[in-house]
């Protein structure tokens, strides 16, 4: 029996990552976009657009739901979506920053795998 809150996770990532996408930048025409699979738990902000005379796209945050845990692939805010996660009700040893090198990753307080 699967004890992970998964539905209530679900809606938590979506809504933080919501939230920054819903942040403008202030000095291009750069868009941030949310993509949302939940058949496959995985979470995305993609920024997309110009600044200036260059196209910008790329991934700023790339989260998944893999093995009850929640495992930051990349992270590209100023402060950190983990401790976002975290304040709204996700356990810091179910988040695992993926994007640490395993030794590490004991070393952050957050999950290890």
């Amino acid at each position: 029996m699967n004890t992970v809150p998964l539905e209530q996770w679900r809606e938590i990532i979506e809504r933080v990552l919501g939230d920054y996408a819903a942040i403008p930048y202030s000095y291009s025409n750069v868009k941030k976009e949310t993509v949302f699979d939940r058949r496959r738990d995985r979470y995305l902000i993609v920024i997309v657009g110009w600044e200036g005379h260059r196209y910008e796209h790329g991934c700023t945050v790339h989260i998944d739901i893999t093995d009850d845990k929640i495992w930051i692939q990349r992270d590209g805010t100023e402060d950190g979506i983990a401790l976002d996660l975290e304040n709204a009700g996700i356990p810091k040893d179910r988040i695992v920053l993926g994007f640490k090198p395993p030794e590490i990753r004991p070393l952050t307080g957050y999950g290890v795998a």
